[in-house]
Formats: structure tokens, sequence, C-alpha cells
């Protein structure tokens, strides 16, 4: 077992069958057919079994997934550590984020990375915040951007901030643009926000119901939508109110299609972490990138030893 036959088993897995893996790897789909039959051969087992829609990891091709995953994100670090002896300022560098994280704060520092480091082939990748995690954990992604902490062993989490929570309502809604004391006046108010389901990364009714219910305000009026774009149109169109993070209607409230209700406290907004991969290697361009972004987001200057292309040192989570 070397790690080409992983790096193939890991193609036919992520891309759902021989022939796509083939044409991402550029090569013929018998020599994949061939390769992950050598290693099943050299593992004595079956790793792939056929399905009426298509190829799916048996009980043991699900065992070696993982530890394949960090062989090869293991060897692409070793790689890239022997390449940065040459240059430190060139190459692939890939950022993961959460979609609606993608604002000017992020923009800004994106700007004067490019210009920094113009040999850079960088690329950007938006996910869920479960996802960010498991493209940095494979190494597809050299840091990621997510919601909420992820207790991992395997990554490091550090918290950059607070994404904002505001109540939005339609341009001539009657409180639109005011300030109000507390909840209770909107108590009587329709809410849109997403029903309960594993990954969701927008605030579901029952966040909202426990704001709430912490004002002791009892029980609200709500709409399930498990839309974004279809709750803010919603919210536009004077259907009700919603509660989210700014960076979800930043858009919305420069164009004046939404407006803020400014409500007295509403809690301490939700976490922005920073992943990487614990012991990861990062190159001198990563750790600008990473540098970049704590000085936006935490709005204060961290020393770039903290980061090194040589090794990698955490500042402690907040």
């Amino acid at each position: 077992m070397d790690t080409d036959a992983l790096r193939t088993f890991l193609a036919v897995h992520r891309h759902e069958g021989f022939s796509d893996a083939a044409r991402i790897l550029g090569r013929t789909q018998p020599a994949i057919s061939s390769r992950i039959r050598l290693l099943e051969q050299d593992l004595g087992v079956r790793l792939f079994e056929r399905t009426a829609s298509g190829i799916v990891l048996s009980q043991a091709g699900r065992v070696l997934l993982r530890y394949a995953e960090r062989a090869v994100a293991a060897v692409e670090d070793a790689e890239s550590a022997v390449r940065s002896l040459k240059t430190e300022v060139s190459g692939p560098l890939t950022l993961a984020i959460v979609g609606t994280l993608a604002n000017q704060k992020l923009t800004g520092v994106l700007k004067q990375f490019a210009a920094r480091n113009a040999s850079v082939e960088f690329e950007i990748q938006t996910a869920r915040s479960s996802q960010i995690s498991e493209l940095v954990r494979r190494g597809e992604a050299v840091a990621g951007i997510r919601y909420d902490r992820d207790p991992s062993k395997d990554l490091h989490c550090e918290e950059l901030g607070k994404d904002e929570l505001v109540v939005v309502c339609a341009p001539d809604h009657r409180y639109a643009g005011r300030s109000i004391a507390s909840l209770s006046i909107l108590k009587q108010e329709r809410w849109v926000a997403f029903p309960e389901s594993p990954g969701q990364q927008g605030i579901s009714a029952s966040h909202i119901a426990s704001v709430f219910l912490l004002q002791g305000l009892g029980e609200i009026k709500w709409s399930p939508i498990d839309s974004l774009t279809a709750q803010k149109r919603l919210v536009e169109a004077g259907f009700g109110l919603a509660l989210t993070t700014r960076s979800n209607v930043s858009e919305e409230i420069a164009g004046k299609t939404l407006r803020i209700i400014k409500v007295g406290p509403l809690g301490p907004g939700q976490p922005i972490h920073l992943v990487t991969r614990k012991g990861g290697f990062l190159s001198g361009a990563a750790a600008s990138l990473i540098d970049l972004l704590r000085r936006q987001y935490m709005r204060k200057p961290q020393a770039s030893r903290d980061v090194t292309s040589r090794e990698v040192k955490r500042l402690p989570s907040r």
C-alpha cells in the first residue's frame, strides 16, 4: 500500500466512481480499476461495493478512509515543506469558508494578500461549517473559516470574533431603522427561520424561541423556511421578521432592500473560528494569509513568528 494507491482510493470515493476518478487523476478507467484491485489484493478485503445507484464504500473501505485521508495529507505536507525550500511565495493555496462570511471584511484580506503574493495560485471554496473542517482535515484547504468551534482533536480552532445578531424587516415596516427597548415589542410579529436540521448553519426557530424565553416572553409565531435566500425575499416582502447574523444580510442592508430594527441585547452573536490542521505544514504564503485574517477579524496585530513556514506554533484559543 503506497500513497498513489491511497490517492486513487480517495479519488474513487470522493467522485463516486471510477470514470470520474480517472478523469480527475488524468488516467484511464482500466488503470484506476487495476490500481484499486491491487490495493484490495494487498489488504485482502473489498473496499467498494456496487449498488443500484453506483459504488459505495464497504465496511473495510470506511475503516480505511480516515487513515487514508490523514496519510495523504501528511505526505502532501511533506512535499510542500520540501518545495518551500526553493520558494515560499508560490504554489497552490486554498481557503475554505462558510459562504455567508464572504463579506467586505474577507475581501479586504484577499485584496491585501493578492497584492503581496502575486505568484500564489490562490483559490477559495465555500461549504457548510462541518464540511469546512473536513476540507481542512483532508488537506484540501490549508485553513478554513467557519461558525462555532470544532472540538476534533486533530484540528486547531481559534476564535476570530463573533458575527453580530440583528433583527431585519421590510423597508416599510413601522420599526424599520428604529431602536426599540426590547423584543417584547415584537412578540406578536411573525418570524421566518430555519427548521431544525442536522448541519444547518442558519439560525433556527428554536434559537429565536430561546432568545424570547430568556427574556420571559414565551412562544413566537414562525414559519419554517429552509432557504436563506427565500427567508430574505419573504422578509423584504413584509411576510415576517428574521433574526440572523449581520453577514447574512450585509448586501441587502447596503442595498436598502432590508432594514435593521435595533433591539436591546440579542446575545453575543455567532462565534467565527479559524480552523487549521494540528501539526500541519504552513508555507510562508499560508502563514501570511492567516496573519492577515487575524489582523482583520481580531483588529489587533499578531506576530508573524507565531506561525512560521517551518512549524506551526499556535496562539491559545480564546
